[in-house]
């Protein structure tokens, strides 16, 4: 494993504030997403034929970007995600732990359907700041240890060009959330998809975002979100008569058309496709609209 960055020349940098650029890429998507299962550190997780072209994609995705140094989060899908990027470039590819997956303790490896039901949820999603996992660790102590990874990481490439860190979607989530100084409790509102691209620049004036969760696609905006959880099973939409125009104008109830049941509450599990919660779609991430990370 490579050492972390934090030595002299580094602390140099962010003492006299020297330009740095970060780009967060998410794994592409995982084996776990299709079987509705929250992976968090479960060994063997690797990305399945749609992330695997999600991978390969990134060459040409970022061709043009000069990325001086690639880092990655141990777990698998991380590491397969950035392969063929650093083979391309010739880059090898360090591995900070820091920027490891969420240990979800007890929840991990259990099904997402299951876990909608568990008293913690209603506090991951609310008040996630106070958030730790039975026999896991907590949101804060994710946040603490992603954002010191990524700040270390910037320093040491400074203006020589960007750093590439993939991990997962609540780390990248709490470190856009620190570049943006938006409260931790208030991530969730950070959508993180899978093979995206996010971009942060840290400068001696302020931190500045230049781009969050580019997918290299404007496809499935303004598309109604369960439209796009394929992998999700969808309640069967409620119908009513559609008006039926005669020739004199009138209307009168005819065909059925589906109109869009009505939605359920914040944090109940019945609306966890939408909700912001996990689902076979997210692998794991807790916050934005994960129907939307297929």
């Amino acid at each position: 494993m490579n050492t972390p960055p934090g030595g002299s020349a580094a602390s140099a940098r962010r003492e006299h504030g020297h330009p740095a650029t970060l780009i967060l890429l998410r794994h592409g998507r995982s084996t776990a997403n299709s079987a509705g299962i929250l992976a968090g550190r479960s060994a063997g997780v690797d990305v399945d034929a749609t992330g695997a072209e999600q991978a390969a994609a990134l060459v040409d995705r970022l061709a043009e970007c000069r990325i001086a140094r690639i880092v990655s989060s141990p777990q698998l899908r991380c590491r397969s995600t950035v392969a063929p990027l650093a083979a391309s470039l010739g880059l090898a590819v360090t591995i900070d732990e820091r920027l490891a997956e969420v240990d979800y303790g007890d929840w991990t490896g259990r099904p997402l359907s299951e876990l909608a039901q568990e008293p913690l949820w209603r506090t991951v999603q609310t008040h996630p700041s106070a958030a730790v996992f039975p026999n896991g660790e907590g949101l804060a102590a994710v946040s603490a240890r992603a954002v010191a990874a990524a700040r270390a990481h910037a320093a040491v490439v400074g203006e020589s060009g960007a750093v590439l860190i993939c991990s997962h979607g609540d780390v990248i989530a709490s470190i856009l959330a620190d570049a943006l100084g938006m409260h931790l409790d208030l991530f969730q509102r950070l959508v993180v998809s899978p093979a995206s691209v996010s971009v942060i620049r840290y400068t001696a004036l302020r931190t500045f975002v230049e781009r969050i969760n580019d997918t290299g696609s404007l496809a499935g905006i303004g598309t109604p979100a369960m439209a796009l959880a394929a992998t999700m099973p969808m309640t069967p939409p409620m119908t009513e008569p559609a008006p039926h125009v005669s020739a004199d104008g009138s209307t009168a109830a005819s065909a059925a058309v589906s109109i869009a049941a009505p939605a359920a509450a914040p944090g109940d599990p019945a609306n966890a496709a939408t909700d912001g919660v996990f689902d076979a779609a997210n692998d794991g991430m807790l916050g934005g609209d994960p129907s939307a990370r297929i």
